[in-house]
């Protein structure tokens, strides 16, 4: 019997990968002999009717949440108690769509997102992206319709102010979308706005990409250290362009920049996904694209590199130096190494002390989700809750508040 188009169709794809790795191993068998597999795998991968593609590359047929974990993974507590209907969005305000950037507010209570509209983009929705809610989930106020493509991620100054990455141009819409005639340019920058919504800076050349001084390249994330000085992680997805971290002073004056993934091997695309800062002041930047957060000082060295938190699409590491990092893509095309969800850890040394797995975990090869879901942006307060937001499925920020000690 044939197998079903969806399998055959994945199969398909990882005969690429495995070509891929056998260009980068010089054998498949190689590949294979490197890998450690975890024996709580046990298989799912039965009859002609079920092909599990991977094997051939290393992925062992079995349960797609443990295969090829290290046991120091799966043996993380998970000590928070999951809350899915603690944001209360608003009559009139539209649907809650896609949502990767979050942060918690200077309160230390309130949670601001930027959500991307009511679907996956805001091209055309009319509709307030930039939303804040109090510690009970209850709407506080929004702004910024029409004035966002694609809302990216999200940065809380000291004074207040509300930054975000807008990340794609709506020149150049995912998906090839053309704008109607006469639509100004926009998207492909970062916008600083007061607390009530004031836009009070724009840094990039809305809707058009580049690579200069002030041509952004799909900027995915930002911090701004305490003295004014903006860190901006450049070069989501356009692989024509080299990634790297661009710093301007708090005028929004060009400063210096230093070029990301030039490490032989390394992917170029999303390696720049996400960013964080400590009380050091050491710029966390997470990799996706390579599954590790790499740490630099604000002049651009290579301080460390981290492969203990999954891959990071959201970064945050709060004033006492506890790091979180969500990964909304680990599947079974990167090895299954990780489950998808939210690690979390010190910023100092390094260890991982919890992971919340999602509650949709990784996707088998043979009913696989897409390619983000779960937790992209994540966040904490100042009583130790923790806030993820997400791309996908749409529709929810959930609220990990710490369960009970027994």
């Amino acid at each position: 019997m044939q197998a079903p188009t969806s399998t055959r169709m994945a199969a398909k794809a990882f005969g690429a990968i495995a070509a891929l790795l056998v260009m980068a191993t010089g054998s498949t068998a190689q590949a294979q002999s490197e890998q450690t597999f975890t024996s709580g795998a046990a298989s799912r991968c039965k009859g002609n009717q079920i092909r599990c593609p991977g094997s051939e590359i290393g992925i062992p047929q079995g349960d797609y949440n443990l295969s090829l974990r290290s046991k120091a993974d799966i043996n993380l507590p998970n000590p928070y108690n999951r809350d899915e209907t603690w944001l209360k969005m608003p009559k009139g305000k539209g649907k809650l769509g896609a949502t990767s950037a979050i942060h918690v507010d200077n309160d230390g209570k309130s949670i601001w997102i930027a959500r991307r509209c009511e679907v996956n983009g805001c091209l055309d929705s009319g509709v307030d992206p930039i939303m804040k809610f109090d510690a009970n989930g209850n709407f506080v106020r929004s702004f910024g319709a029409n004035l966002f493509s694609f809302p990216h991620g999200m940065w809380i100054d000291r004074d207040g102010n509300i930054w975000v990455s807008d990340t794609v141009s709506n020149l150049a819409p995912r998906g090839g979308v053309t704008p109607p005639a006469g639509t100004p340019p926009k998207g492909n920058q970062i916008l600083k706005f007061s607390p009530t919504g004031k836009l009070l800076m724009t840094l990039g050349t809305a809707g058009v990409y580049g690579q200069d001084n002030y041509h952004f390249n799909q900027p995915s994330d930002l911090v701004v250290a305490p003295d004014g000085t903006i860190f901006v992680a450049d070069g989501h997805e356009l692989e024509n362009m080299q990634p790297r971290i661009m710093v301007y002073d708090k005028a929004g004056k060009y400063l210096r920049e230093w070029f990301l993934c030039k490490d032989e091997g390394a992917f170029t695309s999303d390696c720049s996904h996400s960013l964080a800062m400590d009380s050091q002041g050491r710029l966390f930047v997470g990799d996706r694209g390579n599954g590790r957060i790499v740490i630099y000082d604000q002049q651009g060295k290579k301080l460390d590199e981290w492969k203990q938190f999954g891959r990071p699409a959201g970064l945050y590491i709060d004033k006492n130096d506890v790091i979180y990092s969500a990964d909304s893509t680990s599947h079974v095309s990167t090895g299954n190494a990780y489950v998808r969800g939210v690690h979390v850890g010190d910023a100092k040394t390094g260890k991982v002390t919890a992971f919340i797995p999602d509650v949709l975990g990784n996707p088998s090869p043979w009913a696989p989700l897409r390619g983000t879901t779960g937790a992209e942006g994540v966040t904490a307060d100042g009583a130790g809750n923790i806030f993820s937001s997400q791309v996908a499925p749409f529709g929810q920020v959930a609220k990990y508040s710490r369960k009970p000690e027994l």
